[in-house]
Order: C-alpha cells, then sequence, then structure tokens
C-alpha cells in the first residue's frame, strides 16, 4: 500500500503507518509526539512495526484532498467490517438512528490552515462535520467526518455529505425560532399541547439544564422552505416542545405572573410515529453531542499539524480508532459495549502486564486480583478463538 505522489517517500508504507496512529489513538495519544507511546519501554517486544512520530508527521502531511477522500473510503469499510463481525449495531436491520451535527474545534497557531474566526468571537476554530449511527440498544458509532474551514456555516456541505452517510431515512432536524415557525407555534391551541415526562432527563437547548417533564405538541402539516420555488419545498410535521422558563418566576414579591412564560423548542420530522414518541426518540437519540465530547477528551484534544490535510487525516483517524474501541467493548461484555472511550483505554488497552519471553514465545502476565482480568481474558479468547465453520 502506498500514498501515491507523495514527495520523499513519505507515502510508503501507508498500511502500517495508519495502524501505527491508529493503535497509538487507542492508547490514548492525543498529539504526533505522543504516538510514541507504542515504541516506548518493552512495547516493541510485543508489536512491531511501530512508526516514530517523525515519521507519521511527515505521513500526514503529505496528504492531499484526495488522499483524505481514499481515507473516508476506507473509514467506511473497515465499518462496515467492524458491523459484520462484531455485535457493534444490534438492531440495526430493523431500526437504526443517524445523527448529523458540526462542531467547532480551537486550534492556536495563525499558522494552522484553514483556522478562522467563526462563531466565537475572538476564538479561532475548524469546524468539521459529524454523522453517527447508532440504535436503541447501542452506543453510537462514526458513520462520516468531514474537516471544514473555521468560518464554514452550520450547512455547508451537509447535503452532500448526509447523501454519503446514508441512502435513505425518516428525518427529524431540530430548528430555531424563524419568523415562520414563531407564527405557526404561537398559533397552537392550548389545548393542543400533551404533557411528557421522559425517563431520563434531557438537557434544554437554551440553559443545558436537565428536564423531566414538558408540554408537546404539533403541526400535522408545515411547509419549510416556502419561500423558494415548489420544487424546493418540504411538508411534513413540526413537533414543538415547551418548557416553563425559569429565569421568570412565576411569583415575584406577592404578585403572581399574568401569564405563563415558555421556551420554544421546535423539529421538523416526516418520521410516523405518535407525536410523543418522536418527541421521545428525537430527544434521546441525538446522540452525536457525545461523541463529540469524548473525542475531545481524547485525540481530538489537539488538531496537531499546521497543514489542513493532515488534521482532516487525523480527524479521520480518530474516527477509526473510536469506532474500532466500540467494537472491542461489544465483544468484551454489556458493561464496556456501553462505556467510554477513556473506561475501554483504562480497561481493556493499558493492561498492566509484565512482559516475559520463553522458548521464542511471549508471554504475558498479568497482576493478580485485577479487577478487568476476567473480561480482558473473555476478550482476548474471543479474539483469538478458533475460525468457526466453513
Amino acid at each position: 500500500m502506498k500514498l501515491t505522489g507523495a514527495r520523499n517517500g513519505a507515502g510508503a508504507a501507508a498500511d502500517a503507518k495508519v495502524t501505527s496512529i491508529v493503535g497509538g489513538m487507542a492508547a490514548g495519544a492525543d498529539s504526533i509526539d505522543d504516538l510514541h507511546v507504542l515504541r516506548h519501554g518493552a512495547m516493541p517486544a510485543v508489536f512491531a512495526g511501530a512508526r516514530a512520530p517523525s515519521t507519521l508527521g511527515t505521513f500526514l502531511r503529505a496528504f492531499t484532498h484526495g488522499h483524505a477522500l481514499q481515507l473516508h473510503a476506507v473509514h467506511r469499510r473497515f465499518l462496515a467490517a467492524l458491523a459484520a463481525h462484531t455485535p457493534l449495531l444490534p438492531g440495526s436491520d430493523e431500526l437504526a438512528f443517524i445523527d448529523v451535527d458540526s462542531t467547532h474545534k480551537r486550534v492556536y497557531g495563525r499558522t494552522k490552515q484553514g483556522a478562522e474566526y467563526g462563531r466565537f468571537k475572538g476564538i479561532r476554530t475548524l469546524h468539521p462535520l459529524l454523522a453517527t449511527v447508532c440504535t436503541p440498544q447501542s452506543r453510537p458509532v462514526i458513520a462520516g467526518v468531514r474537516m471544514r474551514r473555521g468560518k464554514a456555516a452550520d450547512s455547508r456541505g451537509a447535503p452532500k455529505f448526509v447523501n454519503e452517510a446514508l441512502a435513505g431515512a425518516h428525518f427529524s432536524i431540530t430548528t430555531g425560532m424563524n419568523p415562520s415557525i414563531k407564527r405557526a407555534v404561537l398559533g397552537i391551541p392550548d389545548d393542543a399541547w400533551q404533557h411528557i415526562s421522559y425517563p431520563t432527563a434531557v438537557p434544554d437547548p437554551a440553559t443545558g439544564e436537565l428536564i423531566s417533564d414538558a408540554e408537546v405538541a404539533e403541526i400535522a402539516e408545515y411547509t419549510a422552505f416556502a419561500s423558494r420555488k415548489k420544487s424546493d419545498q418540504v411538508t411534513a410535521r413540526l413537533i414543538v416542545r415547551r418548557v416553563r422558563d425559569l429565569a421568570k418566576p412565576a411569583v415575584v414579591g406577592e404578585q403572581g405572573e399574568l401569564f405563563p412564560v415558555w421556551r420554544y423548542h421546535p423539529f421538523f420530522t416526516d418520521q410516523p410515529a405518535a407525536t410523543l414518541q418522536a418527541e421521545r426518540e428525537h430527544c434521546h437519540h441525538a446522540v452525536v453531542e457525545q461523541v463529540i465530547a469524548d473525542g475531545k477528551a481524547g485525540a481530538l484534544a489537539h488538531l496537531p499539524s499546521g497543514h489542513f490535510h493532515a488534521n482532516a487525516a487525523w480527524f479521520t483517524l480518530w474516527a477509526m480508532t473510536y469506532n474500532l474501541l466500540r467494537a472491542t467493548g461489544s465483544l468484551t461484555s454489556a458493561f464496556h459495549a456501553k462505556a467510554t472511550t477513556a473506561t475501554l483505554r483504562t480497561h481493556l488497552v493499558q493492561v498492566p502486564a509484565r512482559i516475559a519471553r520463553s522458548a521464542r514465545r511471549i508471554t504475558l502476565h498479568l497482576p493478580h486480583n485485577w479487577p478487568w482480568q476476567h473480561a480482558w481474558t473473555h476478550l482476548f479468547d474471543t479474539v483469538h478463538g478458533p475460525p468457526g465453520p466453513a
């Protein structure tokens, strides 16, 4: 395997370099220098072929836009293979949820390509897109990623990105309170609102506070993009959740409020479920934020290169690493199938073993009373078990 067109042989042995980066990220590396984690101590006795951080940095900087697209294709095939060989997405043949969102990643240094002032005043960022997929029984995995410039609009590149992430699905899109939606929401009669209680609290998008109760109503037919030509208009359901505005107390002194003050959170959907079920699914399966937070606590703590396409490659390799660890957890136990990346790394990757050699064989001696002994040995036996019947 070779990265064609790269200078000075930087693209040679691309497979070994990709696996070195993925292995380093799985072990906790969040920068190019940290990839040395696979070469310290006695690690070379267990893992052969790990490349030096300087070699891996040169490899990443050799990426072009075309190479990044090739790596995206590798990522998609890798996810499909993981799903085929592990219980990564149980129940996906019946129901799966795709969640698409963007995030801002703050960067430092004025020479970092693509970093610009965007939504956050005075802060230079890159603005990547992510798509995740999950089922009612599983944690999300990453279906696709794209790196974008810092001042890219939230919707820039989204249609093509969504088309690549899925072939067909019902949609459920959180919207803002633009004038058209505001008029429609304020026209909902009071007797149309239904009370809803969430089994687990959901965050309020406006304040971040957890809410357990709200009221929900539906406008059965709402036409979006009404100002555009007819072929661009979409008519579907507008479902609205409203919660009391706790910043405006019901009682001030001895005088009660004249009328309650609400905050409205609408979303636009074509799914056929009942109103309350559609609201619950929209809230509890919007999970891409969990993946973003998980990444920023690990390999996405930094976008380590000054080269835009190197950071795009790093971003995609992080997605591959994330999915690999999710598959690892799904093979280990029910607990690890839903654990965070940090927990999987602590329990299953950073193994406190002593390495010994005897008769040209390597033996890992695990500590006595190690709490994750049975989980780790079960994973090892599952991965290295005999092949199934042909």
